[in-house]
This record gives structure tokens, sequence and C-alpha cells, in this order.
């Protein structure tokens, strides 16, 4: 359910409307349905294996299936699988490319560095920020040539405000017993440690303003113990700011319609986070910490707000500023936040300029 594999149905399901044949290979999931309804066919596999016997086994079935299917390019989207097709690559001379969509661990170097590598072997390789580019150019060598940025983006059709009526935000904040005038702060994300839940809670003890609701939106994924520690600081927070953490899938553009102020705490670098620019096209406030692809998506101060990262204090004073902001000037912002999605960080413009790579390379 997370950013590889909800821009593997966005571009599959562009393709398919474009007329190209295309496939999609993986272990599976809950997004193989999405793919059925769009018309396009899933070929399960066991692609999440790291075991050289398992990657050599795959490459021998995607070959195969190359042969059979007319395959005439392959886009790679994580690494274990990247190795199956690079070894079919070799065999049958079908060209490959990648898209970069994280920065991979490197430790040990000698190692991690060459596993990872099977990324850059293709004809290209897509970075989704440019963030991304800088750190295969740097710890890689990969010449800018090779590289294309293709940032990821937000459904500007269904992450759309003016498509949710002010009732329905009413009914959905007394869904969760938040009173119509309280401001609401959201963080989506995962349970985990570095997506910074524990650095807004720690924010929160220390800011002046003492009346607003958080919701913490995102699954703990069976790290039930890092939910308690939640539990726990949640439990010792100041009288009158309430959060909830909320672990189920609720509709996302109707919770940042909710929301007053969206934040990406994430004390480690983001790749892209997608979870900015769906908040900014539905004219929310953002906050981000200022690295990585927050720093591309936000422009401080006029499509949203950054701090410093992994600082509870500068994260508590620009909360305090945020929920101090006129109507008027939340107004700007939020349509500024909009126009910009709309305009650099949209699916529609990933989807285009990764076919039009597409065609490039098929000549």
């Amino acid at each position: 359910m997370g950013g590889v594999e909800r821009g593997t149905v966005e571009v599959a399901t562009a393709l398919q409307a474009a007329g190209i044949r295309n496939y999609v290979a993986s272990a599976g999931g809950r997004l193989v349905s999405e793919l059925g309804k769009n018309g396009v066919r899933h070929i399960q596999l066991p692609l999440a294996t790291k075991s050289p016997f398992g990657i050599w086994r795959n490459s021998l079935r995607l070959a195969s299936l190359a042969r059979e299917l007319g395959v005439t390019l392959f886009h790679v989207r994580s690494r274990a699988p990247a190795w199956s097709v690079f070894f079919v690559s070799r065999k049958t001379g079908i060209p490959f490319l990648a898209t970069y969509h994280g920065v991979y661990g490197i430790t040990p170097p000698w190692l991690k560095k060459r596993y990872n590598a099977v990324m850059l072997k293709g004809v290209k390789v897509i970075a989704v920020s440019d963030f991304v580019r800088n750190h295969i150019e740097t710890e890689y060598g990969v010449e800018s040539s090779r590289i294309v940025r293709i940032h990821r983006g937000a459904d500007t059709d269904y992450f759309n405000p003016d498509k949710i009526p002010s009732a329905r935000i009413a009914e959905i904040k007394a869904g969760y017993g938040i009173a119509p005038e309280t401001p609401v702060v959201t963080l989506v994300g995962r349970l985990t440690g570095w997506k910074g839940q524990k650095l807004l809670l720690d924010a929160f003890t220390r800011m002046a303003h003492r009346n607003f609701a958080c919701l913490l939106v995102g699954s703990d994924q069976g790290r039930t113990e890092y939910t308690r520690e939640l539990e726990d600081r949640i439990a010792h927070l100041p009288t009158g700011i309430a959060v909830q953490i909320i672990q189920s899938s609720p509709d996302m553009a109707e919770t940042y319609a909710m929301s007053d102020i969206v934040v990406n705490a994430s004390t480690s670098p983001e790749a892209f986070g997608r979870v900015i620019p769906e908040a900014q096209a539905m004219r929310r406030l953002t906050l981000g910490a200022a690295h990585g692809g927050a720093c591309e998506t936000i422009d401080d101060g006029k499509t949203g707000f950054l701090f410093t990262p992994g600082d509870a204090d500068a994260l508590a004073r620009q909360l305090d500023l945020m929920l101090d902001l006129l109507p008027e000037e939340r107004v700007r912002i939020g349509e500024a936040a909009r126009a910009s999605v709309v305009a650099n960080f949209s699916t529609r413009q990933l989807c285009e300029k990764t076919i039009a790579l597409y065609r490039q390379l098929h000549g």
C-alpha cells in the first residue's frame, strides 16, 4: 500500500488508457484488484525473495513471460526483482529502466552498495526527487545524463477539496468526537520511529496552544510495542490536547479535508513524501522537516512551512505560528499550495513524463 505500489498502479492504468499493453509482475497484495479493475493483467511471482536461487528462478520465469507476451521494455521498482530483470535483460537484450524510490542503506558499503547498484544498471534511472538524484550522483557516481527526475505525484482529481461539502467535514469531525471549532493537526505515516510521531508529541508539550486535536494516521504493521509507547506519551500530554491513533484506512481526502495542519515530522529525509502534496492539493496548511523531498514540495512561507529536522522546540514554535494565522492567510497559502501541486506534483504529470520516457527508449 506504499508509494512504490501506488505509483505502479497509476502508471499501469495510464498506459492502459493510452492503449499501451502492459503487465505488472509482483508478489501480490491489496492493490492487485485495482489493476484488474483497470484492465491490467497481474502476474504473481515470488519477487520479494532475496535468495540468489529465488532470484535466478524468477529470471527464468520472467524471460519465458517476456517471449510469450512480447515484452519490449522492463521497468523495475525494487532491488530484488531488479536483479532478476538484470539477468533477463542480459540474456534477451530487452532493455530495462528503474525508479529509484528511496535512499537505500549502504551498510556495510562493500555489500549493500553492490546490491543497490542493480537499480542503476539499466538504460535510465528515474529519481523521484532532486534529493534522490543528488544521492545517486554522489554515492554511486552515476552520470547526470542517465538520470531522469520525475517527481511522484498526488491525484488532484481525488484530492480535490471542492468535492467535499462542509457538512461532510463537520460529520467526519463529529465521528472522531472533535468539536466543529477545534483545530486538527494530522500526521500520516506508518507507526514507526523515523516517521516522527514521538517528535510531534514532544512538541505538543512545548506549545503555547492547548486546545486542539491530533490524529496519528497509520498502521503499526504489528509493531505493537511502538504503539504502546505512543499511547503512554499521549496519556501524559497537557490537558486540552486530544490525540487519537487511527490504524484503519480512512478516506484520505476526507481526512485531509478535516485537518487544519498536516505535518511531516520524519527524522530521516523522505525521498519524496507524497503526504505533503496530497494535503496541499486539498488546500491544507502543511509543515515539513526541512530535509529530503519536503524541501522541493514546500516553498517555505508560500505553499507551506518548514522546520529544523528533529527539533521539537522548532516544531512547537511553527505549529503555534500556524495556528495563529488569520483565515485569509490560510486561504492564500492553501490556494498557492494546490496550484503548486497541479503545476508540478500531479499524478497526471508523473504518468505523462514516464510514458514519454518509455516512448523515447522504445525508439
